[in-house]
């Protein structure tokens, strides 16, 4: 009797619990990350205030003051989103206060591998418009048209020039730095369910780096 309830006090206090424990076993610029993509990181660049709010509704307090605990500290936020665009922490994020924040293709495997384990079931749903989905279907659409990945299929990589990969990726001499990058993740991140495109965009971004 006595293991029989200990069995069940142990179940109720898994399936209680799950939102809690697992918010908890993320680290602070993992939440920040699952933050931005209910933001709508991974089509757009977030603010740093709109990525907290979805942060402290994940996680209530965590990233609060400690004497005005209803108040967000913004610093805290700002903080983690940075540890979040480190490479040693996964390169989740990329961006910046100035220009806002969004995901890499690394942060929008993680954040939709963490949401389908089902670990934060209150979590709102991220859904994507019906205007989005026509959008990423004409970008495919495009991409498979341009001159760098037709070669890139036909056996041609050695071909391709810059100029055919810059307009593959909708890039000119204006876009650089961290805008070239997120350009280039923005783009694995539209052609995530076609393993040919993800190949193509791989090989292709070496031609539009920057050294």
């Amino acid at each position: 009797m006595k293991k029989s309830r200990a069995g069940n006090a142990k179940n109720l206090k898994r399936k209680g619990g799950q939102k809690q424990q697992s918010s908890e076993l993320l680290a602070n610029h993992e939440l920040v990350v699952i933050a931005a993509y209910l933001a709508g990181a991974q089509s757009s660049s977030i603010d740093t205030e709109d990525i907290a709010v979805k942060a402290n509704e994940l996680a209530p307090g965590r990233f609060t003051w400690r004497k005005y605990v209803h108040q967000i500290n913004i610093d805290t936020v700002r903080k983690r989103l940075w540890d979040a665009s480190n490479t040693n922490k996964g390169g989740y994020l990329i961006g910046s206060e100035k220009i806002g924040w969004r995901l890499t293709k690394a942060g929008f495997d993680f954040a939709r591998r963490k949401m389908k384990r089902g670990g934060l079931t209150k979590a709102p749903k991220q859904r994507t418009s019906q205007n989005e989905r026509a959008a990423q279907s004409r970008e495919i659409r495009r991409m498979t048209h341009e001159d760098a990945y037709i070669k890139f299929v036909s056996g041609l990589s050695r071909e391709i020039t810059k100029s055919e990969a810059e307009r593959f990726f909708r890039i000119d001499d204006y876009i650089t730095g961290k805008m070239r990058v997120a350009k280039v993740e923005r783009f694995r991140i539209i052609a995530n369910n076609n393993e040919k495109l993800l190949r193509a965009i791989e090989f292709i971004s070496s031609f539009v780096r920057e050294d």
